[in-house]
């Protein structure tokens, strides 16, 4: 029972540090705060956000390997240190753009990125693989869910105080909640064998396949068909969440932070639900699912922004199939890879993240310069969703190829007994 009851002081603190580290999702909050005086076009405003998303990605590598090597707790504590750190430059850029992008884009990426990537890996560590889904969808749910109070919290501040002393407000609080939370999150001692770690169904039935590390990981094929379906699904998620507040102004008007908020209550419950059924049904099957959902909800954006009813239910699926990457992908880089160096190899896939960050969000905001909408993006984001949902059964192919070889098919769906 001790051991259980530490392994959940671990999932609560390492949801802890992303509900601070996810001040990532509420930019379009942020940026709604830059004065019109200061000249930033559409491009502009979107470019510290596409720059903090792909450092963010890029930290996860030393980051993942540094907290392999020496445990999560100092490396979240630096990531606290950076992101705020981050957020008080920003605070003292008055209108430099390249101000936001190294306080903003580099240091709070390279924050959150450090953060983030140790917080999950010693949480699963905790558990047994038949629970790998469902406690890494609720450690990644706090990053989602931080909008929810991030989005009311920063309008507040904008209103009051204006965008300077919101983000030197933001960067400080952040700090100190992320350093102290980071005291809690510690991976099991050596030699821990987690309790009830009996026969595992579905995807983590098949957990046990090698230890792979980052140089096998890359040379296998299985890796590049993963790193595309999350670059696509990152790309099309984040593009909607650097836009979110945008999306609502024509049909709600000042109210148009809910749009962030709603966008954020499905990221976080995309990532638990993901999680928890993949746990049954297979990495692959719930990825189709929710490629094929989220091209119909792109396809949609095209048709409802002036109702506000629609453009709320929409972003909130949206954001849950968003939100359902986050718990899907790490889980299956476990499952094919191993745990062993978990935290270096997700970081490693966590570039496709990363990529999709910066390259759709700017695109989106170059697009809107040129036409004033968004729509030809969302044709895009949807065509990307089809693929990513096709690439699901190569990824599957190549798992029953490497399976015959010796290498499980570690998220595909196993028949099981009623014992197993």
């Amino acid at each position: 029972m001790k051991r259980t009851r530490s392994g959940w002081s671990v999932v609560l603190a390492g949801t802890g540090v992303n509900l601070a580290l996810g001040v990532l999702y509420t930019w379009s909050v942020i940026a709604g705060g830059i004065p019109e005086a200061w000249g930033w076009t559409a491009a502009d405003r979107a470019l510290p956000y596409a720059v903090a998303c792909f450092v963010f990605a890029l930290a996860m590598i030393p980051a993942g390997r540094l907290q392999d090597r020496f445990g999560p707790r100092w490396v979240i504590t630096a990531g606290g240190v950076l992101m705020g750190g981050g957020l008080v430059v920003s605070s003292l850029a008055g209108d430099s753009l390249a101000g936001f992008v190294l306080g903003f884009g580099v240091l709070t990426g390279i924050g959150i990125g450090f953060g983030y990537a140790s917080a999950t890996p010693p949480a699963v560590k905790w558990f047994p693989p038949r629970k790998t889904g469902m406690v890494a969808g609720i450690v990644v749910a706090g990053f989602g869910l931080a909008s929810v109070y991030i989005a009311p919290l920063a309008t507040g501040l904008l209103g009051s105080f204006g965008l300077e002393r919101t983000l030197l407000y933001l960067g400080i609080a952040f700090a100190v909640v992320v350093v102290l939370m980071a005291q809690l999150v510690r991976d099991p001692p050596a030699g821990y064998v987690p309790e009830d770690a009996g026969p595992a169904t579905g995807s983590a039935a098949a957990a046990a396949g090698p230890e792979r590390g980052w140089k096998q990981m890359l040379r296998s094929a299985q890796f590049w068909v993963l790193w595309l379906m999350y670059a696509f699904g990152s790309a099309t998620g984040l593009m909607l969440i650097g836009m979110a507040k945008p999306l609502g102004r024509s049909s709600m008007g000042e109210a148009a932070f809910w749009v962030v908020v709603v966008l954020s209550v499905g990221n976080a419950g995309g990532r638990v639900l993901a999680g928890v059924l993949s746990d049954r049904l297979g990495r692959q099957w719930t990825l189709f699912g929710a490629f094929m959902i989220q091209a119909a909800m792109v396809f949609g954006l095209l048709f409802v922004q002036d109702s506000a009813v629609l453009l709320l239910a929409i972003i909130l699926v949206a954001g849950a199939n968003y939100g359902a990457n986050l718990a899907l992908f790490p889980s299956a880089t476990k499952d094919y890879f191993g745990l062993k160096s978990f935290g270096l190899n997700y970081g490693v896939m966590f570039t496709a993240w990363g990529v999709g960050g910066l390259v759709l969000p700017r695109i989106n905001g170059m697009v809107i310069d040129a036409t004033g909408n968004p729509r030809i993006t969302f044709v895009i984001a949807g065509s990307l969703m089809v693929l990513g949902a096709v690439l699901t059964f190569v990824s599957r192919a190549i798992a029953a190829r490497d399976e015959s070889g010796g290498v499980p098919d570690a998220a595909a769906p196993t028949v099981t007994t009623t014992n197993a």
